[in-house]
């Protein structure tokens, strides 16, 4: 969800996170139907830095420049196959579908806040080694409680 906390205005769309080189690198390019925001989180709040192209972009998409303080310095939509450089330094990026500018009624100066969606992360299974006598299956040795993270007791009938 995205929050225009100036004038108390949300998108409820899906928010990701772009925080590693590769994701930053990857950004939207190549993705069909853009549906969710990313926010870019810059290295340092520069207007080189901050520039962005629109190669290998199958639609157009709104793009919103935000200072370290998380004030606007630039928005607009951004074209197809074009380069764009916010007018002021900024620390992050938000690409996403284009609306989310007229969603948020984004005006230069508005302070913007984000919460990232819940991504599910892939279950593996691992097998854990247990203190010599103790199982969880079906016997005599009792009743296993964690106490916390690392500390596992077990206490007999």
């Amino acid at each position: 969800m995205l929050i225009n906390e100036t004038k108390e205005r949300t998108w409820h769309g899906p928010v990701k996170l772009a925080d590693s080189f590769f994701k930053r690198f990857r950004g939207l390019m190549l993705v069909r139907h853009v549906n969710h925001a990313l926010v870019f989180i810059l290295p340092a709040e520069t207007k080189a830095n901050a520039s962005i192209h629109m190669f290998f972009m199958l639609s157009d998409i709104d793009v919103i420049w935000l200072d370290s303080t998380r004030r606007v310095v630039d928005f607009k939509t951004a074209r197809k196959w074009r380069l764009y450089a916010p007018r002021k330094p900024a620390k992050y990026i938000i690409e996403g579908p284009v609306g989310i500018i007229k969603a948020l009624d984004v005006e230069e100066g508005d302070l913007i806040s984000w919460s990232p969606s819940e991504e599910k992360e892939r279950a593996v299974p691992v097998k854990v080694s247990l203190p010599d006598g103790f199982s969880f299956d079906k016997g005599t040795n009792g009743m296993a409680f964690t106490e916390s993270v690392g500390e596992v007791k077990a206490r007999e009938h």
